[in-house]
């Protein structure tokens, strides 16, 4: 189905399709890594936001306050979300025509 001026609707959704495949393979392949308390804390997540990893450093143990230790792990997971989303915006961004996003 063409529209006036050119623009040919089953090319256009085809193309659409094709970006969203590709996205999805970016978000499987990607993998970020986020930290807290000075590396105290460091997490591994996917562009699927799928956490891989979490390290703790024994140290943290030691001083017996786990509501500290709580945090940091919190702090260190929403910032690796963060790092996800500014890959996949990043990404995004690079696909489509300037000035659309």
């Amino acid at each position: 189905m063409k529209f006036p001026g050119g623009m040919d609707l089953q090319k256009m959704m085809k193309q659409a399709q094709q970006m969203q495949e590709k996205m999805q393979q970016e978000m499987e392949t990607l993998v970020v890594d986020a930290t807290s308390g000075g590396g105290v804390v460091t997490v591994q997540m996917r562009g699927s936001k799928e956490l891989e990893s979490i390290r703790i450093d024994p140290e943290a143990i030691k001083d017996g306050d786990v509501e500290m230790l709580q945090d940091l792990i919190v702090a260190a997971v929403n910032e690796a979300g963060r790092k996800v989303d500014e890959a996949m915006q990043g990404k995004i961004g690079g696909m489509l025509p300037p000035g659309l996003l």
